[in-house]
């Protein structure tokens, strides 16, 4: 008889960033402005990279899905937390919940396997420039974007899965802007530990992955410049890396200091700014670190803003 009174939650109940009514417009026009930019950043980056035919490379050919997973990724957040913040009760179906989650980790992990690979072609440019060509052939960046796609679907069907086999019988209140794991973990009537387990090992394994080949790579790009005898050649080579190594530093920090903790330490509040920085900064700032920093997209911009007058 005591079942009868188990309720299933259907809906969850976001508080978002802050319970402050003099905030909320502020932080409103802030978002609305970073996930703007955001957009027409990481949409413009791949329309120039698709105009420019000095960047048909495998280079830019990465870039250009870095900049569509960062405009996908921004979209799962942005619009939602951004009418949430007028909203009385900012509710979200327990099956959008689930949908939000998914995708939000796919374009996350895949986002990371992308990086691990941009490094990769970048020690190969650099190390071996005369075969650059030969071993990154249009076939080998396919398999290698179609093969970080797959690892961020199975990473995330794991998570996704185990989520819905959980049970949800109140409270329904999430202390977040969106839908991640550890808060829903929190309101589950059901045993979590097999879920924490596995974010755990999931998140460290794919982590471990990506980051050693990030620091495999740069150990033999730097010794390749090294070789370089010309101060002006080992500027350049850097250079080329200076925005996918800054990319990757602000990435990778940020998700390891939000996942790679054990649960004991783990703040909600603490989730929340760090949560912000990943999924509405960074896409942000993907497509200017690259801009700003790279000379052969500032130099294909300025050509672009120069044939603009023609059309009129």
């Amino acid at each position: 008889m005591a079942k009868e009174n188990y309720t299933v939650v259907t809906e969850f109940l976001l508080l978002g960033l802050t319970d402050r009514e003099e905030l909320k417009v502020f932080l409103f026009l802030l978002f609305l402005v970073i996930y703007i930019i955001s957009l027409v950043g990481n949409l413009g980056m791949i329309i120039l990279i698709q105009i420019t035919p000095k960047l048909h490379t495998p280079m830019y050919f990465f870039l250009s899905c870095l900049s569509f997973v960062d405009a996908c990724y921004c979209s799962v957040f942005g619009p939602k937390m951004l009418m949430n913040f007028f909203k009385e009760k900012a509710t979200i179906s327990f099956n959008a919940c689930i949908v939000q989650y998914f995708l939000f980790v796919v374009l996350l992990t895949t986002e990371g396997f992308f990086l691990a690979v941009m490094a990769y072609d970048r020690y190969v440019a650099i190390a071996n420039p005369l075969l650059y060509m030969v071993v990154m052939t249009k076939r080998v960046c396919i398999i290698l974007v179609i093969g970080s796609c797959i690892g961020g679907m199975i990473n995330s069907l794991t998570h996704t899965i185990g989520l819905v086999r959980l049970s949800f019988c109140g409270p329904n209140i999430i202390s977040h802007f969106f839908c991640d794991l550890p808060p829903l973990l929190k309101l589950s009537c059901s045993d979590t530990s097999r879920n924490e387990l596995l974010l755990l090992i999931f998140s460290g394994i794919i982590a471990i992955i990506t980051f050693l080949t990030v620091i495999i790579s740069y150990i033999f790009i730097v010794v390749a410049i090294l070789r370089i005898r010309s101060a002006a050649g080992r500027y350049k080579a850097f250079s080329t890396c200076a925005s996918h190594l800054t990319a990757v530093t602000l990435f990778y920090g940020s998700i390891s200091f939000s996942y790679i903790q054990p649960s004991s330490q783990y703040s909600l509040e603490q989730e929340k700014v760090v949560s912000v920085f990943y999924t509405m900064v960074i896409p942000m700032m993907n497509p200017l670190i690259y801009s700003l920093r790279n000379k052969e997209v500032k130099d294909a911009v300025k050509r672009a803003i120069e044939l603009k007058p023609s059309f009129f």
